[in-house]
């Protein structure tokens, strides 16, 4: 089984959070799949507070325990959408307009993927991935798709066409996922990533607030490429000044860098 996945340049685990990642020569890796740098994570849902963290879900949770302003939106949600389990032919046929129109609200030095790319991806896609299908008059306006692995679920990608949020698409779809996942097939957790470095989201901090999921703390973990370790040992001492220059290339070594920043707060 492959362990190890490139995703913008970099090496990161296929595993879930949970499981000890085999950093077995690593560095070799790194230089021979030739990225940036391998990044992983360790003492996962620690109790100590650390600078990163997964956000997570491990509680079943009926209609009622929600706060009654999320229930309501919950309800209207479900009332304006449907939400539903789908294949990946749909999500490749209809998906990239929610794709593309979601990207332009993102605060981040990323460029979204063409639809080339975007559909070649998704055929590529190795393992079980489970797909979710948001409609509003039978017209796609949002997708999530998981990976699952065992009792585990990583709510890899989710968007929301943001001409429809106005009918609370992101409450139909997490209430039916978490149902689906933690109620109905009692998984042992589902997670919505790490904490994002590379761009500003609030999809996290919603969920914490509106769904109740918790941050689960760790320990970042980079094994460098010889380059860009020389790179960041060379910046790094300049980081203040770095980041205060919000344009071009000085917006990847900010994230570079505040990377390393979190990586050197477990050395002391």
């Amino acid at each position: 089984m492959k362990k190890w996945r490139k995703y913008n340049g970099a090496l990161v685990p296929l595993t879930p959070p949970h499981v000890e990642v085999d950093v077995h020569a690593i560095k070799e890796k790194v230089k021979r799949e030739n990225v940036f740098f391998a990044r992983w994570t360790s003492d996962f849902d620690c109790d100590t507070e650390t600078q990163f963290w997964y956000v997570i879900n491990d509680n079943s949770m009926e209609i009622g325990d929600y706060s009654r302003n999320t229930r309501s939106k919950i309800r209207r949600g479900l009332k304006n959408c449907e939400v539903r389990l789908v294949n990946i032919d749909e999500i490749i046929q209809f998906g990239f307009d929610s794709y593309s129109a979601a990207f332009t609200k993102y605060n981040t030095h990323l460029r979204p993927k063409s639809e080339v790319t975007f559909k070649k991806e998704l055929t590529e896609l190795v393992g079980d991935w489970e797909f979710w299908g948001i409609y509003n008059n039978s017209i796609m306006i949002g997708y999530c798709q998981n990976k699952v692995i065992g009792d585990y679920c990583d709510y890899s990608t989710i968007k929301f066409h943001p001409d429809y949020l106005n009918l609370y698409p992101s409450y139909a779809l997490f209430y039916s996922m978490n149902q689906f996942y933690l109620n109905e097939r009692k998984f042992k957790y589902i997670n919505d990533g790490v904490r994002s470095i590379s761009h500003d989201t609030n999809i996290q901090s919603f969920l914490i607030d509106k769904f109740k999921f918790r941050k689960a703390f760790c320990k970042l973990n980079i094994s460098y490429h010889p380059l860009i370790r020389y790179l960041v040992l060379v910046l790094y001492p300049f980081y203040s000044v770095i980041r205060l220059l919000r344009f071009g290339p000085f917006l990847k070594l900010d994230i570079l860098l505040f990377q390393e920043k979190i990586r050197r707060s477990y050395e002391r």
